[in-house]
């Protein structure tokens, strides 16, 4: 049987990373949150693995342009501080808490998830739910995917061999929208299913709303029907009911009921976070 591991790269610069990629069966190194445990089993066999936690100006995150700029090196527990301001920061707070537990948000990366494109994970499903671009670079030089092309099926998406995803930029949200999140989850480092959304009111009625679900399908599922249901309404009890009945529409392997319900959950906590702020800002 073939070792797991043929050599250890321990890169110091990005040239190097982008070297040791070349060959198209290197893996990347950053959390090795999935990948150790790959290894462990013997599910991955890459000729070489390279580590790119020595590398300078990967740790990037800032906001900037209107978007939350993400490196590589950025760990999950990065998200849970008020670095980020705003509703995306209050979206991305909120899910993060619910991510695996401490030791993997001490050590996973949000590009480090989204680069395993696991169904079940909550970033991709975040980074598709708000339409975020994703970097990459190799030796064509670098290219921008949106995050809804970016995921092809499950562990699986648009990134050669031969790239390093280089950054994540996320929109920042308008300003009055709320947003909510909500799981099933049974005692497994990830959720059955899961709904977030970011819902945009202006002058009482929803002029936007971003809905992703997470392992509705081989790829992160952004819920447009629902987004539908609910746009140019005025955020009612009965819009929320209809948005999510859309989204239990999905071609999903587990329960339809679960979307619904998560769907209904997440958008009644986003409608409370607006209606809060509005009383804080009325005192």
């Amino acid at each position: 049987m073939r070792p797991a591991v043929v050599e250890y790269v321990a890169a110091r610069t990005l040239e190097e990373v982008l070297a040791a990629l070349a060959d198209g069966e290197t893996a990347v190194l950053a959390g090795g949150q999935s990948l150790i445990l790959e290894l462990t089993a013997q599910d991955a066999a890459p000729r070489r693995v390279v580590d790119i936690n020595e590398v300078a100006g990967l740790d990037m995150l800032t906001e900037s342009g209107g978007f939350v700029r993400v490196g590589p090196l950025i760990r999950h527990r990065e998200f849970e501080s008020d670095t980020i301001g705003g509703a995306i920061g209050d979206l991305m707070r909120t899910v993060v808490r619910h991510l695996g537990h401490p030791p993997i948000r001490a050590r996973g990366t949000m590009l480090g998830s989204l680069a395993n494109a696991n169904p079940a994970a909550e970033w991709p499903a975040l980074a598709v739910a708000v339409g975020a671009q994703l970097d990459l670079i190799g030796p064509r030089g670098c290219r921008t995917v949106a995050a809804g092309e970016f995921f092809t099926g499950p562990f699986t998406t648009v990134r050669r061999p031969d790239e390093l995803l280089l950054e994540a930029r996320l929109p920042v949200l308008a300003t009055g929208t709320g947003t909510g999140y909500a799981e099933d989850r049974r005692g497994t480092v990830y959720p059955q299913a899961a709904a977030m959304a970011a819902v945009t009111v202006t002058g009482g009625v929803v002029g936007a709303a971003s809905i992703g679900l997470v392992n509705a399908g081989p790829c992160p599922v952004r819920g447009r029907a629902a987004e539908q249901a609910l746009t140019g309404t005025e955020f009612s009890d009965a819009a929320i009911s209809a948005a999510a009945e859309a989204a239990a529409e999905v071609d999903a392997t587990t329960d339809r009921r679960a979307f619904q319900t998560l769907t209904r959950r997440a958008l009644t906590r986003a409608r409370d976070r607006l209606q809060g702020a509005s009383s804080i800002g009325a005192r």
